[in-house]
């Protein structure tokens, strides 16, 4: 196997004393210090992120929106210029590959963010996927660094580096700007549930961002195992966890990403349209454990005697609701009326649980 990459802050990362890991190809910093602190950084005021180990693949020409509502469940020609869209990219057999942020950066310009595990598998089936089409797919993630500054505080934070008019950028909103001198896109779109921005610069200017918005007092460095609980605080799939080829959009509960209207042909339309009106077999549900063991991935969720009926998919202790919380897949119609009747088998001992609606954790309207 190939050593993993680094990415433009992996020396910045080691002088600040983080914790890397290999994830998904690339040595990541897991934390710098306490993960709990982290987490309760970017929930009460701003956490800084590399997550420059995604990919960004550019569509462009005069067919790029054809190309991309064929390539795609959702109907991304109706995208805006400056908007963004949270979609998917799908098997004939409507099995999840990636999902996947796009923005509409000009009239015939799209960036295509994917999961650093799944770029190559995205870029690929792009490029095959828009051959009938006049337009090319152009794999730049080796020139991109992309800055994350998430939480309550990251507006005003960010304001102070940027002329850049940040009130009027809606979520799922993109725009150019310099922010510190450097020429970015800000996105304002994120991970973890709190207001915040992405930031993508070229790989040589990552560093000096890095450090300008570091001297901010509101501004901690967060890792991986933050940016982990924050999402599943947020409810937020994780490709791997609750998204993979085995898995429908439907039972993920993101049906409404399926544009089954949108005119034309996508790749796994016939295989959606079969299932769209079906309840699915089984169902995406949030878990909170009445004890203090954590539900992880892969521990099986069971009745009271003992009948296995699901799988969570991701479990981690939350800092916000100081309770260990999960996601989880339940069989269609195997949640009991009692709620004290549902428990995950935690290394062979069942842990009562209950069933909540997601997100876990919602931040208030600003």
């Amino acid at each position: 196997m190939s050593a993993p990459k680094k990415t433009p802050l992996h020396d910045l990362h080691e002088a600040l004393g983080a914790n890397l890991v290999d994830f998904a190809g690339y040595l990541m910093p897991l934390r710098y210090g306490s993960e709990t602190a982290e987490h309760l950084a970017v929930r009460t005021s701003a956490g800084l992120f590399d997550i420059s180990h995604m990919g960004e693949i550019f569509v462009s020409g005069p067919q790029a929106a054809a190309a991309l509502d064929h390539a795609l469940v959702g109907t991304i020609s109706a995208l805006a210029i400056g908007r963004a869209r949270y979609t998917m990219i799908s098997n004939e057999a409507g099995g999840v590959l990636d999902d996947l942020i796009v923005y509409r950066l000009a009239d015939e310009t799209y960036l295509v963010v994917a999961n650093a595990s799944n770029v190559a598998v995205v870029r690929e089936a792009l490029i095959e996927r828009a051959k009938p089409y006049d337009a090319v797919v152009d794999d730049r993630s080796d020139s991109y660094a992309l800055i994350a500054l998430q939480g309550p505080k990251a507006a005003e934070v960010l304001k102070r580096f940027t002329g850049a008019p940040l009130d009027e950028l809606k979520y799922y909103a993109i725009l150019p700007g310099a922010v510190a001198g450097i020429d970015a896109l800000i996105g304002r779109t994120g991970y973890t549930g709190e207001d915040g921005f992405e930031l993508f610069v070229a790989s040589g200017d990552a560093v000096a961002l890095w450090r300008a918005l570091s001297e901010a007092v509101e501004v901690s460095p967060a890792g991986l195992s933050a940016r982990d609980t924050l999402r599943l605080e947020a409810g937020m799939p994780l490709y791997g966890n609750e998204l993979s080829t085995e898995v429908s959009p439907y039972e993920a509960g993101l049906g409404r990403v399926v544009r089954l209207d949108k005119p034309g042909d996508f790749v796994g339309r016939a295989a959606y349209a079969a299932i769209a009106d079906v309840p699915p077999a089984r169902h995406l549900v949030g878990l909170v454990a009445r004890g203090r063991r954590v539900p992880r991935h892969g521990y099986e969720v069971v009745t009271s005697d003992g009948t296995p009926c699901g799988v969570v998919t991701s479990g981690a202790p939350s800092p916000t609701l100081g309770r260990p919380i999960a996601m989880a897949y339940l069989d269609s119609g195997a949640v009991p009326d009692n709620q004290g009747d549902l428990f995950v088998d935690i290394r062979g001992k069942h842990e009562a649980v209950d069933i909540v609606a997601l997100p876990f954790y919602k931040r208030a309207a600003s």
